[in-house]
């Protein structure tokens, strides 16, 4: 899904340059939106080049789960460009599984993906952006499911839970140099949300259960994402920010008004 995006506040990110992983479509390429309409160089990656050019944005062919390939993408990165200064961990996500039926290798890959290859982006981004002194800014893209029950995707919100456990380690180990933070992302609308919610019927049913009436917006996601990595958020670090519109109304409620309205 594309949105007009319009930030008409001056962030402090001009000029930086800011990684977004799996930032070619759906929340990341919000994300990269908004970042690059705040000024910022923005560069994304993903395993496989996008069908349509990533207009303006230097694009790298890179397995995040790869440890050896993402040091080669970060250098390369630093040698186009002169430094990174922002990383925003965007890749990600799970089909549908059950538990039981899900193979060990699925649940695996799902674990590499969603909080392995975060970890393994952060050290190679934090070892660029300390080299020339100054540090930088990292965001974890993570989810209500590692916070709530995530049955059908139980590996998935279990890797979720892991990575913001991991921000949390990895700010206090980084700092004062590096800051690292979490969005906490409830259902997004993107491109592929049919494949999770069903047609435009199945959109607007998920929306009337969140309190702001409608699923987020990548640029949504993006707005907070800026913030965290501009000065503006330069004494926050090891921070969770929840982006789920008010989350989920209580079941209880609406079996209650049910149950009253026979």
């Amino acid at each position: 899904m594309s949105e007009t995006v319009h930030v008409p506040v001056d962030l402090g990110i001009a000029g930086s340059t800011i990684l977004v992983t799996g930032g070619a479509r759906g929340v990341g390429a919000g994300i990269s939106d908004v970042l690059e309409s705040l000024g910022a160089t923005v560069v994304v990656c993903a395993r496989r080049e996008p069908d349509e050019p990533v207009d303006g944005r230097s694009f790298y062919s890179c397995d995040v789960r790869d440890s050896d390939a993402v040091a080669q993408m970060i250098a390369q990165i630093v040698d186009e460009h002169g430094r990174i200064d922002g990383l925003v961990n965007n890749a990600g996500g799970s089909p549908f599984a059950l538990a039981a039926e899900a193979s060990d290798r699925f649940t695996q890959k799902i674990l590499e993906l969603n909080l392995l290859a975060p970890m393994i982006v952060a050290r190679a981004a934090r070892t660029a952006m300390t080299a020339r002194g100054e540090g930088g800014a990292i965001v974890n893209v993570s989810s209500v499911s590692g916070h709530r029950p995530s049955p059908g995707t139980a590996a998935y919100g279990a890797a979720k839970a892991g990575l913001d456990n991991l921000t949390r380690s990895l700010a206090v180990e980084w700092a004062p140099s590096v800051r690292v933070n979490s969005v906490v992302c409830g259902p997004v609308q993107t491109e592929l949300s049919h494949l999770h919610y069903g047609d435009d019927a199945g959109l607007d049913a998920v929306g009337q259960t969140i309190p702001m009436g409608r699923l987020a917006l990548p640029a949504d996601v993006g707005r907070a994402v800026a913030f965290l990595l501009s000065p503006l958020a330069s004494y926050v670090t090891g921070s969770t920010l929840t982006v789920d519109g008010g989350g989920e109304k209580p079941a209880f409620l609406a079996a209650a008004n049910a149950a009253n309205a026979t």
